[in-house]
């Protein structure tokens, strides 16, 4: 007998959704799971998300008219489903790689990606702007933004919502709780939903709670009830909501095919001003190791789909999140004032191991790193410690509470700033890139980076003695260089450098973890008989203003190398020089920065070639300055 042909094979666009039957939606929604495990085993990347939002994906795009519809994700990386579905099909096994499909949605890339996402709880403001511009006469149709349960909880979303019910505007907010699972008995949802049609009163859907929950079982019932309390704030009824100007609908079962069409039918069809979504789901949904992990394979390498096993790389240096989450546990074990906070990210950013021996010295605050910040500055002002550990590209978010809250009162809040530089996969939205230059120009803070994985230990007991005020230490991801590790980590002197290699020619003076590759550099510029000396700043703030004398006065010419953004190191270098009169001895200065453009997902190494950061790199730039440098001194 002739198989039939996958349907996911008749689906070029969203359109093609519209010609098939609810239960070939429901069959395309099976196949699209397959797809999504398939293609992440090749490529590695977000899974569990992806494939706990898999029939939402189909029945959003089978409901709505997408692209005039607006259909933003919240966070990005949910949408592996969406990008399949949205003609990337092929396109799929570049995911993540140098010129292929980003991770996340990305407006560059198509127009079913209205709204780029990769950080959070930006959707729902976006869905007002994208409704304020239909109703001011824009080509643009409803917006629906899905949003996660743990983007839900940031400050940004209740404000968006906050205003979108003050102006009553019709748009939908879909809420994509995977935190609990709802396993009803069959039949259970069905008995309220399955005469649910686009006819239906919208007044009865926002009823259509407490009769759902009625009928459950004891404990599902108080799982149903948890559930509608995460979004109402009441296990009642939707007072929270309500009050905001929102129509509540919910709990839905999110991997119900017909239940959702039903529900999503009758809301656009009824809906006349903003309408939360309440859809449960089950992260790694219909994948057996990713719904039995732990972390539900959020975020995986390549792996084999039958055992789910993952490849990992080998390496014989530690990463340098491990490092940091074992050196500040030995601190913590030796001081009781010190505490830990993380925005949602224990495991990324190494908290789970001071976690794990201290619970009640960690605390997780959600996606919110504006209250994370503040929070710390006050646990400083009562005499603890707190160690705040957020990558460099989500610190951005609490900006100004690092500014008014922190350095402004001169309190000792311990910023560690994980995923400093270039990150490969994750591309620019998630570079490291901005941190030394928007922390060094605040007055009284202490900026370091860790030049290898050794000095990311003594950083952290750096911080752990400081009392001074603000202190940050910034650290890459990935492993360090395998150098030799100290049993404890020392308190490094405050604004002290250190020279690891003397030359007589070229200084390097490095901020950071390019340090292996400035002594590379200078190896291969030996070999050409040019004599240099590498130095490791260790601060940009204060920076050791002695050091960065003695390079000046002895060396033809100096060299910064940074894995950041202009603005950082190499400008408070050439500031501090520039009014010390150097340059006018004939010093000749370069800065090596990352460049003033955004650089596109990649391997590491490929992002930091294209950023002109090779240990090559560095090689042309001394062999540059050297003539000129050479000139400069026979004129003088």
């Amino acid at each position: 007998m002739m198989r039939d042909t996958p349907l996911l094979d008749k689906v070029q666009s969203p359109a093609d959704l519209k010609r098939l039957s609810d239960a070939e939606l429901a069959r395309l929604a099976d196949e699209l799971r397959g797809e999504v495990i398939a293609v992440v085993s090749q490529t590695g990347g977000h899974l569990g998300s992806s494939l706990g939002v898999v029939e939402l994906s189909v029945a959003i795009h089978a409901v709505f008219n997408t692209p005039v519809d607006k259909l933003i994700w919240d966070v990005g990386h949910q949408c592996y489903p969406h990008k399949i579905l949205t003609g990337r099909r092929e396109g799929m096994k570049t995911l993540r790689q140098g010129g292929g499909l980003s991770g996340f949605t990305k407006r560059s890339e198509s127009i079913y990606d209205p709204f780029g996402a990769a950080h959070s709880s930006t959707s729902i403001s976006a869905a007002l702007g994208f409704t304020i511009g239909r109703d001011m006469g824009m080509p643009t149709g409803d917006a629906i933004a899905v949003i996660g349960d743990g983007a839900i909880t940031a400050g940004m979303a209740y404000e968006a919502m906050n205003a979108a019910g003050h102006l009553g505007k019709r748009l939908f907010v879909i809420l994509n709780d995977n935190d609990m699972s709802i396993a009803p008995p069959v039949g259970a949802l069905n008995k309220y939903l399955n005469g649910l049609s686009s006819h239906t009163p919208f007044a009865a859907l926002r009823g259509m709670a407490e009769g759902f929950e009625a009928a459950l079982p004891g404990p599902l019932r108080d799982g149903a009830r948890r559930a509608r309390a995460l979004v109402t704030g009441m296990p009642g009824g939707g007072t929270l909501f309500e009050e905001l100007g929102f129509s509540y609908v919910g709990p839905v079962d999110g991997h119900n095919m017909p239940e959702l069409l039903a529900t999503l039918r009758a809301a656009k069809t009824r809906a006349t001003g903003p309408v939360l979504i309440h859809a449960v789901t089950v992260k790694g949904k219909g994948y057996a190791p990713a719904e039995s992990s732990a972390d539900k394979y959020h975020g995986v390498a390549k792996f084999d789909v039958v055992s789910g096993t993952q490849a990992k790389a080998k390496s014989n240096a530690p990463a340098y999140t491990a490092v940091f989450g074992k050196a500040l546990t030995d601190e913590a074990a030796r001081d009781g004032r010190i505490v830990g906070v993380t925005a949602a990210m224990p495991s990324g950013t190494g908290l789970d191991i001071m976690a794990e021996r201290f619970p009640k010295r960690v605390f997780d605050v959600g996606i919110a790193e504006q209250h994370a910040v503040t929070f710390a500055a006050a646990m400083a002002a009562s005499g603890l410690k707190p160690f705040v550990a957020i990558y460099s590209t989500f610190l951005q978010r609490g900006y100004d509470q690092i500014v008014h809250d922190v350095a402004l009162q001169a309190l000792p809040v311990r910023f560690a700033i994980d995923r400093a530089g270039l990150v490969g996969a994750d591309g620019a939205t998630h570079a490291g890139a901005f941190d030394v230059g928007y922390l060094s120009n605040l007055p009284g803070f202490v900026v370091m980076a860790a030049g290898d994985e050794a000095e990311l230990v003594h950083m952290v007991a750096t911080a752990a003695e400081y009392d001074g005020g603000p202190i940050s230490f910034r650290y890459p991801r990935g492993e360090g260089s395998g150098v030799q590790m100290p049993e404890r980590g020392r308190a490094l002197e405050i604004g002290k450098g250190r020279v690891m290699r003397e030359g007589t020619d070229v200084a390097l003076l490095s901020f950071g973890a390019h340090l292996p590759e400035c002594l590379m550099a200078a190896e291969a510029l030996a070999a050409q008989g040019v004599s240099v000396t590498v130095a490791d700043a260790r601060f940009a703030k204060p920076l050791d203003t002695g050091l960065i004398d003695q390079l000046a006065r002895h060396h033809r010419a100096l060299i910064t190398v940074e894995q950041g953004a202009g603005g950082g190191f190499g400008a408070q270098v050439l500031q501090y020089l520039a009014n010390a009169g150097a340059m006018d001895n004939g010093l000749r200065l370069r800065t090596m920065t990352l460049p003033d453009r955004f650089i596109e997902q990649a391997s590491p190494a490929a992002m930091y070639a294209d950023a002109g950061l090779t240990v090559a790199d560095i090689v042309k730039v001394v062999t540059g300055v050297m003539p000129a440098a050479q000139a400069a001194q026979r004129r003088a």
